[in-house]
């Protein structure tokens, strides 16, 4: 028997090349699933979180209407006009002589108001029947003096849902605020 050991070196040598040239696709290979799995998850990840904010959202409905089934809620809003004869600092909120809201407002949300926003101040379930809404308003007035101000509203709740609007609006014929309370 006689044993090729030129050959051997360069079988050996090939069969070596061909071993890291495997290695070097395979890490080549699992990089690339690599990155194409952590698009995957990130993809997984961005379509998880949109649900969540789905599931989330109509959790909020969903337990809204438990809590304030439309035969008793009362929900009461508050919109403000350019501001230039009052600026706000605190709402009050009376039902039937009984506080249930106060508010104290930062700048920002003074801004939001002035802008055209509305703010949904307070809702309450409340059984069918006459109703008395009151509302103090607190701020400044014209020439930066301590204002305030209420404005009531008596109200029937039948069996249907009652939207309240609470807003304040300038008057350049008085030059002074008026405060209103209407049913929508």
């Amino acid at each position: 028997m006689k044993f090729q050991f030129k050959t051997l070196p360069v079988n050996f040598a090939f069969i070596c090349l061909l071993i890291s040239m495997n290695v070097n696709s395979q890490e080549t290979l699992n990089t690339t699933n690599s990155n194409l799995d952590e698009q995957t998850v990130t993809q997984q990840l961005q379509a998880l979180r949109k649900e969540v904010i789905a599931l989330n959202r109509d959790l909020f409905v969903l337990e809204e209407d438990l809590l304030f089934p439309s035969s008793t809620q009362v929900v009461v809003y508050l919109s403000m006009d350019v501001g230039t004869y009052f600026n706000l600092d605190s709402v009050e909120l009376k039902l039937d002589d009984k506080t249930v809201t106060h508010y104290l407002y930062t700048e920002k949300q003074i801004q939001a108001l002035y802008k055209g926003g509305v703010q949904k101040l307070h809702i309450d379930n409340l059984g069918q029947g006459e109703h008395e809404l009151t509302a103090f308003f607190i701020g400044k007035g014209p020439e930066n003096r301590e204002y305030k101000r209420a404005t009531s509203l008596t109200f029937s709740k039948t069996a249907e849902s009652v939207s309240l609007e609470l807003s304040i609006e300038d008057s350049s014929v008085k030059q002074q605020p008026i405060f209103k309370a209407v049913e929508l």
